[in-house]
C-alpha cells in the first residue's frame, strides 16, 4: 500500500469544476415544477427506483448536469436558517437581477430585499425551494 504525505496530495488531487448538487426533496411533484418549470432546468433523466420508493432526477441548466434531485419516503427535516452548520444555500448567477425578481414575483415566488456584496458591489436576493432551501440568485 501506497501512502501520501498531506502536502504531496495536494498536487494530486485537481477538481475540474463543480459535477452536481443533490438535493432530498418532500414533495417530488412540487419541486420537479419549481426546478423545471420556474427555474428553467432540462431533465436529462428520470428515474424510479422501486426498491428506495425513491425518484432520481437528473437536471441541467444551458447544458450542464448541475441538480439530482431525489424523494424518499419521509426524509428527516434539516435545519437551514438562520446559519445552521452543512450547506448553508445554493446561488446561481443571473445578467439582470431586477428581471430575474420580477419573474419570479409573477410566478408568485417569494423574493427576499435585494442585498449588495461588501466586496464586489454585487446585488444579489434570496428565495426559497418548496424545502425551504435557500437560493440565492447573484448579478454577474
Amino acid at each position: 500500500m501506497r501512502f501520501i504525505s498531506f502536502s504531496n496530495a495536494r498536487s494530486i488531487v485537481k477538481i475540474e469544476k463543480l459535477h452536481h448538487i443533490a438535493i432530498i426533496c418532500s414533495d417530488y411533484d412540487k419541486s420537479k415544477k419549481f426546478y423545471t418549470d420556474i427555474l428553467g432546468f432540462t431533465i436529462d433523466k428520470e428515474i424510479y427506483r422501486e426498491e428506495r420508493q425513491s425518484y432520481k432526477l437528473d437536471l441541467s441548466l444551458n447544458g450542464q448536469y448541475l441538480i439530482e434531485l431525489f424523494s424518499f419516503p419521509n426524509p428527516p427535516l434539516r435545519p437551514s436558517r438562520p446559519e445552521a452548520r452543512g450547506l448553508r444555500h445554493i446561488a446561481f448567477g443571473v445578467r439582470d437581477l431586477t428581471a430575474t425578481i420580477a419573474y419570479l414575483e409573477f410566478n408568485n415566488i417569494p423574493v427576499e430585499g435585494v442585498r449588495v456584496d461588501e466586496f464586489t458591489n454585487k446585488r444579489f436576493t434570496f428565495i426559497a425551494d418548496p424545502d425551504d432551501l435557500p437560493i440565492e440568485f447573484y448579478e454577474l
